[in-house]
């Protein structure tokens, strides 16, 4: 029953604008209020949430806007804006030690300079060996907490300037534990694809 704002007008541009118009606030204003309420439960630490690529296409300039006004932080709006290598990309080079240490020299090569370089991991082992290669973030997928925890504490003794990233199963109902192991940064899928949409109306006012 809350009154969001007014609008004045012509009947006739505010009746055919109603429904865009509406569309857009209900999924922006439903985003922003989903990446909100994850970065209050993350006071008192220094972990950020981040969103992800899963947006709704056409929408994704507007998604990570939203996120952004709630208080989020955006990850890369495409494929170009950084190099991040994920478990497919590992297994077209054969998997294992080896693909990480190759994936990483490789995305060096072809991409100098000041290029992100983002690699997956989802155990110790590979986190082991991704840390020895110096990528600039180390992405831990659906790893426990206390695998995470152990990984922040190597990255720390012999890696500092590797950020930590977690993904992968984390609801508002653990993200805080997630938060707790130390990680640098946490991406949320959930933020854009699965906000549900604020209940907005239009009610029109003929005196």
């Amino acid at each position: 029953g809350d009154i969001a704002f007014y609008v004045e007008g012509s009947k006739q541009s505010i009746l055919k604008a109603e429904r865009i118009v509406l569309n857009a606030m209900q999924r922006m204003s439903a985003i922003a209020t989903k990446t909100h309420s994850y970065v209050e439960i993350l006071k008192g630490t220094n972990t950020k949430i981040l969103d992800t690529r899963k947006t709704t296409p056409g929408w994704r300039y507007l998604d990570k806007y939203a996120v952004r006004c709630g208080g989020g932080h955006n990850h890369r709006m495409n494929l170009s804006d950084g190099i991040l290598i994920k478990d497919n990309h590992l297994a077209a080079l054969g998997g294992g030690p080896v693909a990480i240490r190759k994936s990483i020299l490789l995305s060096r090569q072809y991409f100098p300079g000041t290029w992100d370089i983002e690699i997956e991991v989802d155990n110790l082992e590979m986190f082991e060996c991704a840390l020895q290669s110096s990528p600039t973030i180390i992405l831990l997928d659906n790893m426990s907490n206390e695998d995470m925890k152990a990984a922040v504490q190597r990255k720390n003794a012999v890696a500092p300037d590797v950020l930590l990233e977690a993904s992968g199963g984390i609801t508002i109902a653990n993200v805080r534990e997630v938060a707790l192991t130390g990680v640098d940064r946490i991406s949320i899928g959930a933020i854009t694809h699965s906000a549900p949409a604020l209940d907005l109306a239009l009610d029109y006012n003929f005196s």
